[in-house]
């Protein structure tokens, strides 16, 4: 729960606080959401320190977060697992690592009688050493709506809370911090709002004049002596229930304020988390090996694991929270928590199914406690289908997840923008949502036809999966048939036609798209291109009125991964759809920002050529994937990370699906811990450090000749070794009818 980093003034990019730019440092707190997009969240209760006031006047120093802001020193952040520091320009040196719900920040001061300080502004002035730390009430998204804060002057604790408002949803949070400080003493003590700091009043809550005001800055503040080793410690506990509880954090978990003991605390949590893989990187650049790790390191960021910390309900149930978004993570993040991390997975599974017995709907997305918007289907139906078909089974109600699925594919709720579906009459009498429908049952945005028609389709055949699986044939026939609804949407005639340089309209040789159609069954014109890289590429959003959802119609048209073998048809055979899948790839269209993207790399898995899914695995990494401070092609979602871990390690999932398309590592073995402890192990024969050798000429699994172009979960619940010997050009393995991932027909389930 405590992630606690400096927090930039870098409007639009500081969604998780900082942001490796050079805009200047506003604070440092304790709680943030990690890769998101969007408004920025958390960040509550912010410290700053300064190393003194000028005249040594508490009431000159700067206290609102637009004035006090500094810039950091240029190449001075380290950054690690556990562990984040940085140089201001000020000269204070600001360091902080984290036990579950406590950060603990040192901070160091040069020591001089004088120290010089160059402002946020770029103004210099010398301060008198006696350095003053505050802590303010506001948030990065500057939402807070109520709250107070007191400071002890005897001890020097400071306490308060805040409500703030969720920053993809609706609704509202409570937060609360307990602050203690060590390594000085304390000269004097009082509060501020604004810049108009008081020494005799020690307390303030909403009532006070000026409270609220535009710059949202409010807080306490302690001015020290000397520090005797000429740095201070904070210790701060934060909980959603109440200060006692942050207090009883803090203490609980850092009662003795051991800054390198809590550090190498975290690294060891980290240690342990990653130690569910095992890389030969023989050959294999450092660069490389740092863009594996990082992103096997991102995908466990979020969501967070809040368990007796939920302000929502008492249950004895896990608690997880910073489901940003599960559109975004389905694709790869939780597959890859369910190989690596299981207990963790399965406890977030338990989590939703929690969260629908007391709201009554699974999130699509949800943080601080709050109703997140949905962005496209009911997609924790694919992450509760995902754990069910790969036997995640530990301690999960599944008469109850069920349940919660089926209310999503049958119940519209009030307000389908937060929850659930919308349009739901028309999808199961029509078999599409109309781009005119008019529907009474609930409200949301009327917007994404196309892309809620394909992941509607695709969340029901994941139903359809639970329902065969729990014996409930009935149920398993009607989802199934649904899952087919995409083609309700295929127009066969419609053309790709563009626009060249020239200004000339020209029609590409693909024909065949999604398209939106009128409740009266006729087809309505959606740019084929439209919200792609090269063309109107930010148009498609939530709120807006178009059909697709951050995406194009060519990007949504591969989205069938339910029954690709119809899709391939559809889009001519084979050839024509490999065809189609590479010039998606080399036109300009595709748009690997979005987690959408990430499947159709693989893709031609299900056209007989897994070599080209290798090929373009290694065209977009290192190039889009990479250690370089934009090394990635969007904000994380903690879904970046798990789609290039998944690359590196040489297969990636069909969430929902027993099914992991195989393409050769990018080291010469990985071994990744099986569930019964063994390992399940990947080699590559004839590695080359190159990359040239990247096709698979032939595989043996457990020693014998293996042709399937994938594998199933069992290899990653019993273990065994899968060996892949790769040349430098396309071979016969996995191109068979016999040895592409499986398409589900949509016939009786029990025939």
């Amino acid at each position: 729960m405590a992630k606690a980093v400096a927090d930039t003034m870098s409007v639009a990019e500081n969604a998780a606080g900082f942001v490796s730019d050079n805009n200047a440092i506003t604070g440092f707190s304790h709680m943030h959401d990690s890769g998101t997009g969007g408004s920025p969240s958390l960040g509550n209760f912010p410290l700053f320190v300064h190393p003194g006031c000028p005249d040594d006047d508490f009431a000159r120093c700067k206290y609102p977060t637009l004035e006090r802001m500094t810039d950091r020193v240029n190449g001075s952040v380290v950054a690690s697992p556990g562990y984040f520091s940085v140089n201001l320009t000020n000269g204070v040196r600001a360091e902080m690592t984290v036990a579950e719900r406590t950060a603990l920040y040192r901070f160091g001061f040069p020591g001089t009688e004088r120290v010089r300080v160059v402002a946020g502004d770029g103004g210099e002035e010398e301060v008198p050493y006696g350095p003053l730390v505050l802590v303010d009430l506001v948030d990065l998204a500057n939402s807070r709506s109520n709250g107070g804060i007191e400071v002890y002057p005897d001890t020097g604790r400071i306490i308060g809370d805040g409500v703030y408002a969720a920053s993809f949803g609706i609704g509202q949070y409570m937060a609360y911090f307990c602050a203690d400080f060590k390594g000085a003493t304390i000269r004097r003590s009082g509060t501020f709002v604004r810049n108009n700091a008081s020494e005799e009043v020690k307390w303030i809550d909403g009532s006070e004049p000026g409270f609220y005001n535009p710059g949202g800055s409010s807080g306490a503040w302690l001015q020290f002596e000397r520090p005797e080793r000429d740095e201070i410690l904070a210790r701060v506990g934060v909980s959603f229930i109440s200060v006692d509880q942050a207090c009883e954090n803090a203490e609980r978990e850092v009662p003795d304020f051991g800054f390198e003991r809590v550090r190498e605390a975290a690294r060891a949590e980290w240690r342990k988390k990653l130690a569910a893989v095992e890389v030969d990187a023989t050959g294999v650049s450092e660069e490389m090996q740092t863009t594996f790790w990082s992103g096997l390191c991102r995908t466990m960021l979020s969501p967070q694991n809040y368990t007796g910390e939920n302000q929502g309900w008492n249950s004895t149930e896990p608690y997880y929270d910073s489901f940003y978004c599960i559109w975004d993570s389905f694709r790869a993040q939780h597959p890859l928590l369910t190989i690596i991390d299981p207990v963790a997975q399965t406890e977030m599974v338990r989590a939703l199914v929690d969260i629908y017995r007391h709201v009554g709907k699974l999130p699509d997305c949800r943080m601080s406690f709050c109703k997140g918007f949905t962005q496209g289907g009911s997609n924790a139906d694919i992450v509760l289908a995902d754990a069910f078909v790969k036997n995640i089974t530990d301690g999960i109600d599944w008469d109850t997840a069920y349940e919660a699925v089926v209310s999503d594919a049958e119940v519209e709720p009030q307000n389908w923008g937060v929850e659930g579906r919308g349009n739901l009459v028309s999808w199961h009498e029509l078999g599409y949502i109309p781009w005119n429908d008019e529907d009474k049952n609930g409200t949301g945005p009327s917007s994404r036809t196309i892309s809620r028609s394909v992941e509607y389709a695709y969340d029901d055949f994941c139903i359809a999966l639970m329902a065969e699986g729990m014996g409930k044939r009935a149920d398993a026939r009607k989802y199934h048939a649904r899952s087919a609804n995409w083609k309700n949407l295929w127009n066969a005639g419609q053309k790709d036609l563009y626009r060249d340089t020239r200004g000339e309209v020209i029609q590409s040789d693909f024909v065949g798209f999604l398209q939106p159609k009128l409740v009266d069954g006729t087809w309505r014109y959606h740019n084929t291109r439209t919200c792609s890289p090269i063309y109107q590429t930010h148009s498609c959003y939530y709120d807006t009125a178009f059909d697709t959802y951050e995406g194009s119609p060519w990007l949504y048209s591969f989205f069938v991964p339910q029954d690709m073998a119809a899709l391939v048809a559809a889009m001519g055979g084979r050839d024509r759809f490999v065809e189609r899948l590479t010039y998606y790839h080399t036109s300009g269209i595709a748009y690997m920002g979005n987690e959408q993207a990430f499947l159709t790399v693989f893709q031609f898995h299900y056209g007989g050529r897994p070599g080209l899914s290798s090929y373009w695995a290694h065209e977009y990494i290192p190039a889009q994937f990479n250690s370089s401070i934009n090394g990635i092609p969007g904000n994380d979602d903690c879904a970046m990370g798990a789609f290039s871990a998944f690359a590196y390690m040489g297969f990636f999932p069909v969430a929902g699906q027993d099914v992991y398309l195989v393409t050769p590592p990018f080291f010469p073995e990985v071994k990744v811990r099986a569930r019964n402890g063994k390992w399940a192990v990947i080699r590559v024969r004839n590695f080359d450090t190159t990359y040239g050798k990247k096709y698979i000429q032939s595989a043996k699994l457990n020693g014998r000749t293996y042709t399937r172009s994938w594998i199933t979960h069992k290899f990653f619940m019993k273990g065994g070794v899968l060996e892949l010997t790769v040349g430098e050009t396309e071979g016969t393995w996995g191109t068979g009818d016999g040895d592409l991932p499986p398409s589900y027909p949509f016939v009786d389930s029990a025939g």
